[in-house]
């Protein structure tokens, strides 16, 4: 069996947009007709961009290969470029093919991939959320409003959610690491307030900020929410700066998670090194696949941490993140996304039951993918996935962070 064809396709979740502006699919088909589906979680360059970079990953150093041999096709896409270190958008680009490779040895073995890769040790996994608006909800007034975020939470538990994710210290900017301003601190506080007084102790609060803050800013911030008893205070420095990421750890008393846009086991061991985090995030379709997240596990488990998949993407990926939590000891939990668009996409193969995960039996990545629903919704937009604020923060009254990317009409 050989890896014979390529196609890439791009689709832009509709209305309420949740999960990115678009989502990058590579299609591999084998000599002997099996198709395996990926998801590249880059947003570094546009999908026109993209789409070439993977074109030119698969043909370069995977076309006509075994897809059993992911060890072998990595070490020339790490390697071959005269490299050998992390690079987030070839990275990228490989990752989503690596989960379709995977996908496809499943399917020739009517096996599901954590079969592959261990074997499963967890048949249900335990799910977050973010906090999105009700329909109800005004925007962008919910992103500022504890009252409303704590009607949200309290949704999500009486779901069985046992774990709820929010951001309120305002937006990531190309110029961090800023020092929060004291409204954002304030209104941090307020969330915390709200949320836990709504959940009580029925659910664990995860504080999300995104690399945006300096060292001596993630520790004011972070002692002044200390109070709520957050499950993690989620990178609260930029991603690169691992010592002071340790120093926010020593200072705060938060568990720090952090990952989410680190590529390879070369860029998550030094965090462990350094102790400047004790839950780790990869996102699968950019840390290096699913066989790479599985030795970043592995690796996590000497530093006695903890592995949070991260998911702002789209189904395919979310798949990857289940099949490789159910094969690892050291899982905490997965994000979630529940939105008609992500459940249609995979024609509803994967649920939340009860604020858990059912771990699917089905071959390779456990999923039905509608290749027709995808294409019927083209990426026609200029933006990137994800988008950091061009203006620095104001000082005079609340920063508002709009989740995420902009809510389309």
């Amino acid at each position: 069996m050989k890896l014979a064809d390529l196609d890439i396709i791009v689709t832009a979740p509709p209305a309420p947009g949740w999960g990115g502006r678009y989502w990058i699919i590579p299609k591999v088909t084998t000599d002997t007709g099996i198709v395996g589906y990926g998801e590249c979680y880059a947003s570094s360059v546009g999908p026109e961009a993209m789409k070439a970079v993977i074109r030119d990953v698969f043909e370069r150093h995977m076309a006509d290969e075994n897809p059993e041999n992911i060890e072998l096709m990595f070490r020339r896409v790490y390697s071959a470029g005269f490299t050998q270190r992390p690079d987030l958008t070839v990275m990228g680009a490989w990752s989503g093919l690596e989960i379709a490779c995977w996908d496809i040895l499943g399917k020739d073995r009517d096996r599901p991939v954590h079969a592959l890769i261990g074997g499963r040790i967890n048949d249900r996994i335990r799910a977050y959320t973010y906090l999105y608006p009700r329909p109800s909800h005004p925007l962008p007034d919910f992103w500022a409003s504890p009252d409303m975020a704590a009607e949200v939470a309290l949704d999500m538990v009486e779901k069985g959610y046992t774990a709820v994710k929010f951001d309120p210290a305002g937006p990531y900017t190309i110029r961090g690491g800023h020092m929060p301003s004291m409204h954002d601190i304030s209104l941090s506080v307020a969330f915390c307030k709200a949320i836990r007084e709504a959940v009580g102790d029925r659910a664990d609060l995860l504080f999300g900020t995104h690399g945006q803050f300096s060292s001596a800013g993630a520790i004011r911030l972070g002692q002044a929410i200390a109070a709520y008893q957050p499950l993690w205070y989620e990178e609260p420095v930029p991603p690169d700066s691992v010592n002071d990421m340790a120093k926010v750890a020593a200072k705060v008393g938060i568990p720090v998670a952090t990952g989410e846009r680190l590529t390879t086991k070369a860029e998550f061991a030094p965090i462990l090194r350094s102790g400047a985090a004790s839950i780790l995030q990869p996102a699968l379709g950019r840390a290096g696949g699913i066989w790479e997240a599985k030795k970043i596990a592995t690796l996590a488990e000497v530093y006695n941490a903890q592995v949070a998949p991260h998911l702002y993407a789209g189904p395919v990926e979310w798949a990857a993140n289940i099949q490789l939590a159910a094969a690892i000891p050291n899982i905490l939990m997965a994000e979630t996304i529940e939105t008609p668009f992500h459940d249609a996409l995979i024609k509803g193969a994967i649920k939340v039951e009860g604020g858990y995960i059912p771990v699917p039996t089905a071959p390779g990545l456990g999923i039905d993918f509608d290749e027709d629903l995808a294409r019927a919704h083209p990426f026609t937009d200029d933006g990137l996935h994800l988008e950091m604020q061009s203006d620095p923060i104001g000082y005079h009254s609340v920063n508002s962070f709009g989740g995420g990317a902009p809510v389309k009409q």
